[in-house]
């Protein structure tokens, strides 16, 4: 399986339509086969540009998913949109991400739960998620998180309980804690025993640098790829069966258990 980490910076002085154009030229004029493109999270308004929200909104089958699934037909490959502002039918806006199979069908879509807090305005603007879906593709049993999600281990452990082998997350994470996204990429993939496929924004959003460094790391924590900070294409290969292989020879979630309220506090009596 050959995967394509597409990371894209949203500068303030781009437009969303702008920005949007910009990237189908770029997806279209990458040579390198690819069974998979992963593009980052909130790519096409900027995460930082909370100000734009309202505006760059749009429903599931809006303009970025319909390039986006002309992309995959046209290259015959599964093409991740990263996530968008999602309009829904009650006017509330979410973190969308979206999977588009080769033929442009939506294949797979989840809103993000952990909406983000801290020096943010996403959790003020966007509504949480409120399901996770694990579906079948070419390459295995696939889900997605995004971005913050990877800070919530008890997220991850119900994806694999639902089946997921690979893990797809789009992401804007900031240089200045870059760090705990190598971390948290490498250690979601081990704990799990799962691919983590995480592809990060670039440059500067409304004064915040983001991190880039995009990574494919496999379920025994090695790093398959990682990219730089700069914009442009990221390439890896994943070896069939890795997942399968990894848990049978390594069966550390068959000792993982389903409860462990039952666990008595020890009490430290002074």
């Amino acid at each position: 399986m050959k995967v394509a980490l597409a990371q894209i910076a949203s500068p303030d002085t781009e437009s969303p339509a702008h920005r949007l154009e910009r990237v189908r030229q770029l997806l279209a004029g990458f040579r390198a086969d690819a069974d998979l493109i992963v593009l980052p999270e909130l790519w096409r308004v900027g995460y930082n540009h909370f100000d734009g929200y309202p505006a760059a909104a749009e429903p599931l089958d809006g303009p970025t998913v319909q390039v986006l699934q002309t992309v995959a037909r046209d290259r015959q490959c599964y093409v991740h949109a990263g996530s968008i502002v999602e309009s829904t039918d009650g006017g509330k806006l979410r973190n969308t991400a979206v999977l588009i199979d080769p033929d442009g069908r939506i294949a797979h879509h989840y809103s993000k739960i952990h909406v983000f807090g801290y020096r943010s305005l996403e959790a003020e603007l966007l509504l949480p998620g409120q399901q996770i879906r694990v579906v079948d593709t070419a390459f295995g049993p696939t889900a997605a998180t995004t971005c913050y999600d990877l800070r919530f281990p008890g997220l991850w452990t119900e994806l694999v309980r639902g089946g997921a082998e690979i893990v797809i997350v789009p992401a804007a994470w900031p240089k200045a804690r870059l760090a705990h996204w190598r971390l948290l990429t490498s250690a979601r993939a081990v704990d799990n025993q799962v691919i983590v496929i995480a592809c990060n924004a670039v440059g500067t959003h409304n004064g915040v640098e983001l991190g880039g460094h995009s990574r494919v790391i496999d379920p025994w924590g090695e790093v398959l790829a990682e990219a730089g900070d700069a914009e442009g294409f990221t390439l890896a290969e994943i070896e069939p069966g890795v997942v399968g292989r990894t848990r049978a020879e390594f069966p550390v979630l068959s000792d993982r258990l389903d409860d462990y309220g039952f666990l008595t506090r020890r009490e430290v009596l002074s």
